[in-house]
């Protein structure tokens, strides 16, 4: 998935975004709510985890833009404020989830996951195709039933190229859902990730390229 952590605290937001990079997510971060509001424009980001209280532009200003603009994106607030009341006015601006600080690093992971999983048509927990057997909650790949150890990118690759059932995933894509903000499209990531996981999975190969459109698993 790609993520959008907005947090004016830098040491947290680092710490926030290597915990989801950990769980193979591509993770772009903003420290305050004009340059989240900037990168909304650019990237269709499925989860953004948003702290009320920013800088420059407030949280609660991000919120209703996003809400404002239709966009899929699923939003997870963040707030030092743990009243009840604080927690329905977060909601009520059109948050998906709320969490209070101090929180607990898993419980954040596992919130962005299920909130990513309603950014998108629904999916089965486990994702089966061709032999293959993905589960994303366990971080764990099956061939045949053996085992295959993956980098975080070429976990998010083959993620998006089952979840497309079939369909030809162009490489754009696996590059704005896989990689963050600072990847340089022309270096062929995608390419060579694509043969390290062609080479992971073993033979015969599934990873099908079409011809100038991307690649597929049938």
């Amino acid at each position: 998935m790609r993520v959008l952590v907005v947090e004016d605290e830098p040491l947290l937001a680092d710490a926030i975004a290597e915990w989801l990079r950990d769980e193979a997510h591509a993770v772009d971060v903003a420290h305050d709510g004009a340059a989240a509001l900037d990168r909304l424009g650019v990237h269709a980001y499925d989860v953004l985890v948003l702290d009320r209280d920013l800088p420059v532009v407030g949280g609660d200003q991000v919120c209703r833009q996003v809400v404002d603009s239709a966009a899929t994106t699923r939003i997870l607030m963040l707030t030092a404020a743990a009243e009840i009341t604080d927690r329905v006015a977060g909601l009520g601006l059109g948050a998906d989830d709320y969490l209070t600080k101090p929180f607990a690093f898993p419980e954040l992971a596992a919130r962005v996951h299920s909130l990513g999983r309603r950014a998108r048509p629904a999916a089965p927990p486990v994702l089966r195709r061709a032999g293959i057997t993905l589960d994303p909650g366990r971080r764990e790949v099956f061939r045949d039933g053996h085992y295959v150890p993956l980098s975080r990118k070429e976990f998010a690759v083959l993620t998006e190229l089952l979840l497309a059932q079939g369909a030809p995933v162009s490489a754009e894509h696996l590059l704005e859902k896989a990689w963050d903000e600072h990847a340089d499209p022309f270096t062929g990531v995608v390419r060579l990730t694509i043969l390290k996981l062609r080479r992971k999975l073993g033979e015969p190969s599934v990873v099908v390229t079409v011809t100038g459109v991307g690649y597929r698993i049938p």
